[in-house]
């Protein structure tokens, strides 16, 4: 793959294609699964009025509900993934398009489920468990929407808030295109003398650039537009807060906090504990930052000169058939079964690799219950590629062990398992990367890269966990969030968890102001338990061996068949308490020592 020019996709050899085939080897099959499940949709009606009649019936409606959803997820994972390989194609354009409409009409088909099964006395439901020996799949479902039941409202009210999310989600789509649309950086001259135009996208770009021009002129670019509109921003935003606030007090439930933690039942521990136990290690960051001032040789350490890589990139080309090598060698601790069914896969057919005109750009692992996993890549040859691959494989090998284990109800996991997954990976790969490699330049690089993955994920992840706390503990005391405050208190944040080795940027205290994750409350700190937790995991795994790896393997199998918090016990991580986010900063603090002893 070594010209410029993109490929067209039949100029790719099938050896580097998905086997998409493998769902639907002919597309008339597709075509009858489409009209299956809209017409069986049409008639699942027949059961409203009913679950509560027999635990045969009651039985009867779970069933045939997952059996007409798992059709239409085969259906719509195909077209999808069909579009994906080339967007330009308006035949599967059309199938996507398709598959949209049948979504939202099974949804309305089925929405008395919910509310119709909530309104069966909870000693009923219990007793059709008893009875009927088929229900006892669905009886974590069925306690779990019981757990929740005093947080659902009376059908009138519930139907009142339905047609008030349209009002209710306004800020967040106020701000989205504020942010997309309105929002202009202006121009600047990059590092090649050209004149271009600062974006989202192009800005970390500009960051990790090694002229120190240009990387100030972006940030106070960007900085210096959110300035210019921080009320109309401070205002959108706190509204936002007082729609979580308000709606969590219409649910019966005792804070914001405690409304978003509950569909995965975490417990409040789960996040105060990740605050605080990154508040404690917040020195170990604070030495990083030191060292970062000391290797760029400045005077002064700015906001504009945290992303800078320290080590530059060794330019080294890994072909697509030595970063299977390298995955392989990295995840050999998971085992021969693991890595079995890995090397099958690949020869399956499960990964589409190199980037072809039209094609969807990044990297995902998709798939549906009843086919392969197949992963989505545009490699180009770079050591970060192999983390790509070495990621999703993660998501694809967790979906594989589930759906050969968990009925479909169970099939899928929550973001708070998923990412655990695909970083336990990523850390195995790292750690054997860090344990071969001799080369001293190469193995500064690398340490670099895997504290900087600490600092952006656990570290920065938890400050804006931080943030929403205060924001919405405020809102919750009754107080107006102005921008004077906000800018204040994250301006103060900021300072906390970088230290003194930053110098006093007035511009960063405008930062929360361009965090669109903001907007979907209490949801950044998955990523830092998530990544904790994986720390642990692959800890375990490299020390304790075969039982460990066998551990992590039973939970792989699980899917969602229990809370979060439960599965991952069963790998030997319990994030109720502190320990795992101990262990990660350990980890840190280990990998900034070394990296120290390297470079000084």
């Amino acid at each position: 793959m070594g010209d410029k020019k993109t490929k067209t996709r039949d100029q790719i050899d099938q050896y580097y294609k998905w086997n998409i085939e493998t769902m639907y080897p002919n597309e008339a099959d597709w075509d009858k699964d489409y009209t299956r499940a809209m017409e069986e949709a049409q008639v699942y009606g027949k059961y409203s009025g009913r679950l509560g009649e027999s635990a045969a019936t009651l039985l009867e409606a779970f069933q045939e509900k997952d059996r007409i959803w798992q059709i239409a997820e085969k259906v719509y994972v195909y077209a999808r993934m069909r579009r994906d390989e080339d967007n330009r194609v308006t035949k599967y354009q059309a199938m996507a398009d398709k598959c949209h409409t049948m979504l939202a009409k099974i949804s309305a088909c089925m929405s008395f489920f919910t509310p119709e099964l909530l309104d069966v006395p909870k000693e009923a439901l219990l007793r059709f468990i008893q009875a009927e020996n088929g229900l006892k799949i669905y009886e974590y479902v069925i306690l779990d929407m019981l757990r929740e039941k005093e947080h659902v409202l009376s059908k009138a009210e519930e139907n009142l808030l339905a047609q008030m999310s349209e009002v209710t989600s306004a800020t967040n789509d106020i701000y989205t295109l504020l942010n997309n649309a309105d929002m202009k950086f202006g121009t600047m001259i990059d590092e090649d003398g050209d004149e271009v135009e600062v974006t989202h996208g192009r800005y970390i770009s500009f960051m990790e650039s090694y002229d120190r021009r240009v990387r100030k002129e972006a940030f106070e670019h960007m900085y210096g537009a959110y300035k210019a509109l921080i009320n109309t921003i401070s205002t959108t935003y706190n509204y936002n807060t007082k729609t979580d606030v308000i709606g969590a007090r219409i649910r019966k439930y005792d804070s914001a906090l405690g409304a978003a933690l509950s569909s995965d039942n975490i417990p409040k521990e789960v996040y105060h504990n990740l605050i605080d136990v990154v508040n404690k290690n917040l020195p170990i960051l604070h030495k990083y930052m030191q060292l970062r001032k000391e290797l760029l040789g400045v005077d002064e350490l700015h906001m504009y000169d945290v992303y800078v890589p320290l080590i530059e990139v060794p330019n080294k080309k890994v072909s697509y058939e030595e970063a299977l090598d390298i995955m392989r060698e990295g995840l050999a601790p998971l085992g021969e079964d693991y890595c079995g069914r890995m090397n099958k896969g690949i020869a399956d057919g499960w990964i589409d690799v190199y980037e072809n005109e039209g094609k969807t750009s990044g990297a995902y692992s998709f798939g549906s219950y009843d086919s392969m996993p197949f992963i989505l890549l545009n490699y180009s040859e770079k050591l970060k590629d192999v983390f790509t691959i070495v990621h999703e494989m993660g998501h694809s090998m967790h979906s594989n062990y589930t759906r050969e284990t968990q009925p479909f109800v169970y099939g899928g996991h929550s973001i708070f398992t998923a990412e655990v997954a695909s970083t336990v990976n990523e850390s195995l790969l790292m750690q054997h990367l860090l344990h071969k490699e001799t080369d001293i330049n190469m193995r500064k690089y690398i340490l670099n890269l895997y504290i900087e993955e600490f600092r952006t994920t656990l570290f920065r992840q938890t400050m804006f966990a931080e943030f929403e706390l205060m924001t919405h503990e405020a809102v919750e005391r009754g107080d107006v969030l102005t921008a004077e405050w906000l800018c204040e208190e994250y301006g103060k944040l900021n300072k906390k968890y970088f230290g003194d080795a930053i110098a006093d940027d007035e511009d960063i205290k405008y930062e929360w102001a361009r965090i669109p994750h903001f907007y979907n409350a209490f949801y950044v700190y998955k990523y830092a338990t998530g990544y904790s937790a994986a720390t642990a995991i692959a800890d375990k795994i490299l020390k304790e061996g075969p039982q460990a790896r066998d551990r992590y393997i039973s939970f792989l199998r699980t899917g969602e068949s229990n809370y979060p918090i439960e599965l991952l016990k069963i790998a030997g991580v319990d994030m109720s308490k502190a320990e795992p986010i101990e262990m990660a900063m350990k980890t840190f603090e280990a990998l900034v020592n070394e990296f120290e002893s390297l470079v000084r």
